[in-house]
């Protein structure tokens, strides 16, 4: 399979595309920046290969990376981590339920409030958009890589 390199190199050489693509098709400036940094952040931080406790996106997170130990244990690799629909839904579901566990922590511990505000549904769509086009874009890569080996019959 392609390395973790060859990964980010093919997202983010597409992420201009996609972008010069939404202003072609007139999409307003706060989504496209939404969009772009959800797909950066998504193709650098969340990609489907956190289900490896030893990968390139799990070494960006540094000391954090402790926090996707657990993740790695629940999902196996090129499992439901890499499904095009409940991939990017289960990263972002497991970063929400550590954030709520953060937030009721120091809710618990230190009386801090937080306001919550929704935001637009424009951006939450474009945020989605990000996050789902940099995992198809992986998980197509993953699948094109498979069909080629598997074309070229064994070494």
């Amino acid at each position: 399979m392609p390395s973790g390199k060859v990964h980010l190199a093919f997202e983010l050489v597409a992420l201009p595309l996609w972008t010069f693509g939404g202003v072609f098709l007139g999409v307003e400036w706060d989504e496209l920046v939404v969009f772009t940094a959800a797909y950066a952040g998504a193709s650098l931080l969340l990609s489907p290969d956190l289900d490896l406790a030893d990968s390139d996106v799990t070494r960006r997170w540094g000391l954090l990376r402790l926090l996707w130990w657990p993740y790695t244990k629940i999902f196996r690799h090129r499992g439901l981590s890499h499904s095009i629909v409940f991939g990017p839904l289960t990263r972002v579901l497991y970063l929400g339920f550590l954030a709520a566990c953060i937030w009721g922590a120091s809710y618990l511990a230190l009386g801090l409030r937080v306001g919550w505000k929704l935001p637009p549904a424009k951006s939450v769509g474009a945020f989605f958009a990000g996050i789902y086009l940099s995992n198809l874009l992986h998980v197509f890569l993953d699948k094109l890589v498979s069909i080629f080996r598997r074309a070229r019959g064994p070494s």
